[in-house]
């Protein structure tokens, strides 16, 4: 499973008013591991740089002048996203302007939009579905997960990527009962401490089923499927439904 981090820094807040992207980054993870393989670009976007836009990036004008513009990386671009599955906080916002940037282009299928080369997941969405009614931004998540951003003093697209696969990975590893929102916003949590992980780690063993193993199992689902008039809910997973068609 290859997973894509990605974020975008632009001119402004609206690619229908002519704002460019600026800076793309992205880091690789492979079966919810980091491998050190990232992709990095600034890009000269012919226009200036919003003020408002600046103060939150702080990338300059004149910073991008020498900088590549979207169609001379593109290729290189696609080539590392293609097929893998996009992690983005608030994906409308960077899929909406890579898209635009692309649609510049006149790109042929299926290169023309990123929901027809890659899976997107918007971790946003998913923190608004975890956390309801509470600030679901980076900063607030760090706070919430612990995870140390205190280097961020300005939005990046590399930096806030790599904060996010830290997030990601902590925020879908299935430690969520350690975490509860009070009423006021804040989280308490027990002794719990957020690390990147390694990626020169060791993979972990995968110790499969015996025959006599898979034969107790599925004794018991039988059992189950009996009381529950079958209507036993693990006859549904997707593993289940391949065993059933091996057998």
């Amino acid at each position: 499973m290859r997973q894509i981090v990605l974020d975008t820094e632009t001119t402004g807040l609206e690619p229908s008013q002519g704002h460019r992207v600026i800076e793309i980054g992205c880091v690789e993870m492979v079966n919810r591991r980091l491998t050190g393989n990232h992709y990095h670009q600034y890009l000269q976007p012919d226009r200036a740089v919003d003020e408002g836009a600046f103060e939150v990036h702080g990338i300059s004008s004149d910073f991008l002048k020498d900088k590549p513009r979207f169609k001379d990386v593109v290729e290189d671009f696609l080539g590392f996203i293609k097929d893998a599955e996009l992690i983005i906080h608030n994906a409308p916002f960077d899929v909406g302007f890579l898209n635009h940037e692309l649609s510049l282009l006149a790109l042929p299928a299926p290169d023309a939009r990123l929901e027809d080369i890659c899976t997107i997941t918007d971790t946003l969405a998913m923190a608004r579905r975890m956390h309801p009614g509470q600030k679901n931004n980076l900063d607030a998540l760090c706070r919430r997960y612990s995870i140390d951003n205190s280097h961020r003093d300005l939005h990046g697209a590399l930096l806030d990527a790599e904060i996010l696969a830290d997030l990601y990975l902590v925020m879908t590893g299935g430690q969520g009962n350690l975490f509860h929102d009070t009423q006021e916003g804040k989280v308490s949590a027990v002794n719990v401490i957020s690390t990147s992980l390694d990626p020169d780690r060791k993979p972990l063993k995968i110790i499969h089923a015996t025959d006599q193993e898979l034969q107790e199992h599925e004794r018991l689902l039988q059992l189950i499927d009996k009381a529950s008039d079958e209507q036993c809910l693990w006859r549904l997973l997707p593993g289940e439904r391949q065993l059933d068609s091996a057998s």
